[in-house]
């Protein structure tokens, strides 16, 4: 099995930068792989403690020795993580016709590499495939299928072929007015769940600069769906130094040998639903809904009977009763 290239993405966040090499050399393949990374420079604001982060993160990965070869592209200015990742992608997947993308805020299951190469190799043919995912979130346990297909790409460790990029396109206004075109908002907004379609908006308007809202929208546009495995095969671990997010997303990790195995490329009605309620974070990893959640549910419950039986004067007599009771203390 010929595997794919690796590319990692730093910037100046030394621990995470030895964490994600770390926890990356623990697979089997990772002696057979090539690893390019690319660093990105320091903004023109940058302190002298940010650029000693920065020229940290290069010390670390130019003393990386555990792939097969380590290939490194220093930035003299700041691209951005979206230029970095969008170039560097496009730079590695046309030269190798697949890829596997990673961040400096991952930590990765033994069999990762397995994971991803089976995957790419297994569904290079099936058009249908946009990506391989491998932080799922909201569909782990029994209840779910070991593999599974869904219409959200994951971010966090993940892989994709040449004739997939090559739809990437930067043009946000494009894109929103395709969506809008073809009646997929509804969808791109994860089944209804997610404002997603806000998010393409900040792009469109400067407020934020984001591939993967871009790269979601190519997904749904093609029709593509993104495989994910149960349990996650990768784990998100920010920090309050991170310049797009400070969560942590730690779902179970494969640990065991997988079976990896072809499965329809659809998408199931259980995962939908795990699907919509993680992403409004009404739920835990499993897919079961958060007790913070059901609480707020049943409280607004409550409201809606006590509301409903004002004009009856029930309420009205249950306030006067708990007042009298409160007196007779």
């Amino acid at each position: 099995m010929k595997l794919a290239p690796i590319v990692l993405f730093t910037y100046n966040r030394p621990k995470h930068t030895q964490n994600v090499l770390n926890s990356l050399a623990n697979c089997n393949e990772a002696k057979d792989s090539v690893l390019y990374v690319f660093c990105d420079g320091a903004k023109a604001n940058c302190d002298v403690n940010g650029l000693n982060k920065i020229e940290e993160v290069r010390k670390i990965v130019s003393a990386e020795n555990r792939f097969k070869q380590v290939l490194l592209t220093i930035q003299e200015q700041n691209k951005g993580l979206a230029n970095s990742i969008i170039d560097g992608v496009t730079k590695v997947v046309n030269e190798h016709g697949k890829v596997i993308v990673l961040e400096d805020d991952l930590v990765f299951s033994p069999y990762f590499l397995n994971y991803m190469n089976d995957s790419l190799n297994r569904y290079e043919a099936d058009k249908r495939v946009g990506e391989i995912g491998a932080c799922n979130f909201f569909a782990n346990g029994s209840k779910f299928p070991k593999a599974f297909f869904a219409n959200m790409p994951d971010t966090w460790g993940w892989a994709t072929w040449k004739d997939r990029w090559e739809h990437f396109n930067s043009d946000a206004v494009f894109l929103y007015k395709e969506l809008e075109k073809k009646q997929l908002m509804y969808t791109f907004n994860t089944h209804g769940s997610y404002d997603m379609e806000g998010m393409l908006q900040d792009q469109i308007f400067g407020k934020v600069d984001s591939w993967a809202i871009r790269w979601q929208a190519i997904m749904v546009l093609n029709n593509w769906l993104c495989l994910y495995s149960n349990p996650a095969f990768s784990n998100h671990i920010d920090s309050v130094d991170a310049t797009h997010a400070k969560i942590n997303v730690i779902p179970p990790l494969q640990l065991e040998q997988p079976n990896f195995e072809t499965v329809d490329v659809v998408e199931i009605p259980e995962v939908i639903a795990a699907l919509k309620k993680g992403y409004a974070g009404k739920s835990d990893y499993f897919g079961n809904f958060k007790s913070k959640y059901i609480k707020k549910k049943i409280g607004k419950i409550i409201k809606k009977v006590l509301l409903f039986l004002i004009p009856f004067g029930i309420v009205t007599l249950f306030k006067k009763d708990r007042s009298k009771s409160k007196n007779l203390d």
